[in-house]
């Protein structure tokens, strides 16, 4: 028998955000079992907890959607660090909170995961980016992703924010777009997509559209990602695209050196609302450190029985 959490993440308020399931204590699990528990959780992503290989570490994560495994994917990672963060405290909060420093193991390399447990709160969990965004080269038909995604070709664009491929580990075409009218408009159509979609670190590229402003008043840009391939019609809230867009973000709009804080609102046509915290720091023009973070807050608690 094997513990389990299920956790709403990228979000303080229950059943918003992008749901998670964290299962613990993993070891005596296989890969093609923790497949198969993921395919019966049905979520976007399933993250389960195993033994660090290095002993001054917290865990090693294995992160699996319905159909395979990831190397590395943003709500697993914060979900899985509050989660860890919630099962040592037992329930035993202090007062005034408790911060902490996690360190996981995942196929992409260690994460840095600074965690915070507030009594009565939402565990709050900020990641440093393992791999920096990058823009890989890739033939891309702005008409062929409109097509794709049931877009106008004047929809696509903004300001000087073009279609482009950019990955930090999870390859990403992104297409900006006018407003937020225009990305409502927006629907994958999987066949299309998985014909026109380009290859980047050694997987088909997932759909993220995006546009500046949003709902929330905190919101900076505002979001929908389309993972057909993976069975995600659309997914709520997602950090490795997110990551991909740091790159982004740096490249059209130019940031000056110094610390940029943004907040990336997703999940809010599918009536799941969610907030991503995105930190990008520039140094001599360049982006030096990226971190992601975000809200979790548990939903359920439960034994598996296989």
């Amino acid at each position: 028998m094997t513990d389990y959490a299920i956790y709403d993440v990228f979000t303080g308020t229950a059943l918003e955000g992008n749901p998670l399931a964290v299962v613990f204590d993993a070891d005596h699990l296989d890969g093609a079992r923790m497949q198969a528990i993921a395919r019966e959780f049905n979520l976007s992503e399933t993250v389960f907890a195993l033994r660090p290989e290095s002993p001054g570490h917290t865990a090693r994560l294995r992160i699996f959607t319905t159909v395979r495994e990831l190397p590395f994917a943003g709500h697993p990672t914060v979900g899985a660090a509050v989660a860890l963060a919630d099962r040592r405290l037992a329930g035993s909060v202090p007062a005034n909170g408790i911060d902490m420093v996690k360190m996981l193991e995942e196929p992409i390399g260690p994460v840095r995961c600074a965690v915070r447990i507030r009594p009565g709160a939402a565990g709050f969990a900020e990641f440093d980016l393992p791999r920096l965004s990058r823009e890989l080269e890739a033939e891309i038909e702005p008409a062929d992703i409109g097509a794709a995604l049931g877009l106008d070709p004047q929809d696509i664009g903004f300001e000087n924010h073009r279609v482009s491929l950019w990955s930090a580990g999870v390859p990403f075409v992104l297409v900006p777009v006018h407003d937020m009218a225009a990305a409502a408009r927006a629907e994958c159509i999987a066949a299309e997509w998985e014909r026109i979609a380009p290859m980047g670190d050694g997987q088909l590229a997932y759909a993220y559209v995006y546009c500046r402003g949003g709902v929330n008043h905190a919101a900076s840009f505002h979001a929908r990602m389309f993972a057909p391939g993976e069975g995600v019609i659309e997914d709520p809230a997602t950090g490795s695209a997110a990551a991909a867009l740091s790159g982004a973000i740096h490249h059209f709009d130019g940031l000056l050196e110094g610390n940029h804080p943004l907040v990336i609102e997703q999940g809010v046509e599918m009536g799941r609302p969610s907030l991503i915290h995105l930190h990008i720091d520039c140094t001599a023009q360049e982006i030096s450190h990226v971190r992601i973070g975000g809200e979790a807050v548990r939903i359920a608690t439960g034994t598996l029985l296989v």
